[in-house]
């Protein structure tokens, strides 16, 4: 399918601002520009989230007695009953992203209903490399559990969610509940898992066929990880690479959804294979026409509305 003409023309827009040199590909900034970079751009993909929705600071601790911010998103009121809860993981490659880059996708996660959603920020790299990300997410994860009830939320019903490598490290909990459980409080009763970085230790025919000029660059990818996970023992590390993991036995019930236009497609197709020969239920999306990081961009194209529509649906269904 033809790419999405809202999305053509965003792109078009991109590789305009490249040849008048107004911008650059992420992975020729530094650091610091890419993050300022990267967070200026949900104002730009979507600057109109719903506001209906009551948000609460939280902070939990990481091993190493790091404060870990998170936030809490639900819809008002409450009620008295314990909420089912999405604990939510931020995409940015491991070296950008944060809380307020994916706000908006908090929010439109929240406003479906029935769910209140626990966004948790983790350390980047460089300065924070493999594993200090999934070490965080696991210390937020057993955090949310021993706080769940205060906060009125059930950590029976936990569904375990991210986009990019958020999605990685939601898919490696996910793994860790079942096959380390000694490791992690809660067990997942779904995953939610978009566009997700499964292998980073190879590369695969579409980060060749949608390596440049789809937002998410192969380039970049690999800028990523040589920030994250720079020794090749790193990348072949089932935590970084879970398409690469051993389970013995089906996971979570899984909604993993991929972008045609995406480096990454071909490893996620990849990893809905490897869910399913494991014995995990799998409802895996193709969505055609779009691009990675697609779950932002409710202010440039009207698809992403169903989406969430959709994920609202598949949701209730299990949960």
């Amino acid at each position: 399918m033809a790419l999405h003409p809202d999305l053509a023309a965003f792109l078009e827009l991109v590789e305009f601002g490249r040849l008048t040199g107004r911008s650059l590909p992420m992975h020729m900034m530094d650091v610091a520009q890419a993050r300022a970079e990267f967070a200026a751009s949900s104002q730009v993909l979507d600057p109109s989230p719903p506001g209906a929705v009551d948000t609460q600071a939280l902070q939990f601790t990481a091993r190493d007695g790091a404060s870990l911010a998170a936030r809490l998103y639900r819809q008002a009121p409450a009620g008295d009953a314990l909420q089912p809860v999405i604990f939510y993981l931020h995409g940015g490659g491991y070296v950008v992203g944060s809380l307020e880059s994916h706000d908006s996708v908090c929010r439109r996660l929240a406003s479906m209903g029935g769910f209140a959603v626990v966004a948790a920020d983790y350390r980047l790299a460089p300065e924070q490399p493999f594993p200090v990300a999934l070490n965080d997410v696991l210390d937020a994860a057993n955090g949310l559990a021993e706080r769940a009830a205060e906060l009125g939320l059930d950590n029976r019903r936990v569904v375990f969610a991210g986009d990019s490598v958020g999605a990685s490290l939601a898919a490696v909990l996910a793994i860790t509940a079942c096959e380390e459980p000694a490791a992690l409080a809660i067990k997942p009763v779904a995953q939610l898992l978009f566009y997700p970085v499964t292998d980073i230790s190879c590369q695969r025919e579409s980060h060749r066929r949608h390596g440049e000029g789809y937002l998410l660059e192969t380039p970049t990818l690999e800028w990523f990880y040589q920030h994250y996970a720079p020794e090749p023992a790193q990348r072949l590390d089932w935590r970084a690479s879970p398409l690469l993991a051993k389970v013995s036995g089906p996971l979570a019930p899984a909604y993993l959804a991929v972008a045609e236009y995406d480096p990454l497609h071909d490893e996620g197709m990849a990893y809905a294979k490897w869910l399913q020969a494991s014995g995990t239920q799998v409802t895996c999306q193709r969505l055609e026409g779009l691009t990675h990081d697609f779950l932002r961009m409710s202010g440039i194209v009207g698809q992403v509305e169903d989406i969430y529509r959709e994920v609202a649906t598949w949701l209730h269904a299990r949960v």
